[in-house]
């Protein structure tokens, strides 16, 4: 599988993708760090890449999505932003709505 064939893989796995410096748990940057505190603010459910990991497709992706920086947030295969983007939807209420809208907000418990 190439490059090319690994990101369309990798987005078409989960309705939410985010590409990011480490995990989750373990963000390697305060920018992935933010953006994934707004994602479990709104109680999503995303998939993570560790760009880390795989340096062919850091570089492969800057290019596909002629976004320079990371992380990069995608819901449905489109790119939606990176932290600063997520953070400004996450505080005017577009995240919630934009993830709700594709399935990807957990129910509350209750």
């Amino acid at each position: 599988m190439d490059v090319a064939q690994k990101i369309k893989s990798e987005l078409d796995s989960a309705p939410v993708v985010l590409f990011m410096k480490g995990t989750p748990d373990f963000p390697q940057c305060g920018f992935s760090a933010q953006t994934v505190a707004a994602l479990r603010a709104v109680g999503a459910d995303f998939k993570h890449v560790n760009i880390f990991e795989e340096p062919e497709l850091r570089e492969a992706l800057k290019r596909h999505s002629n976004w320079p920086t990371y992380p990069q947030l995608y819901v449905k295969g489109e790119l939606v932003g990176g932290c600063d983007i997520a953070l400004q939807m996450f505080k005017n209420g577009e995240l919630k709505s934009l993830l709700t809208e594709v399935g990807a907000v957990r129910k509350a418990a209750g």
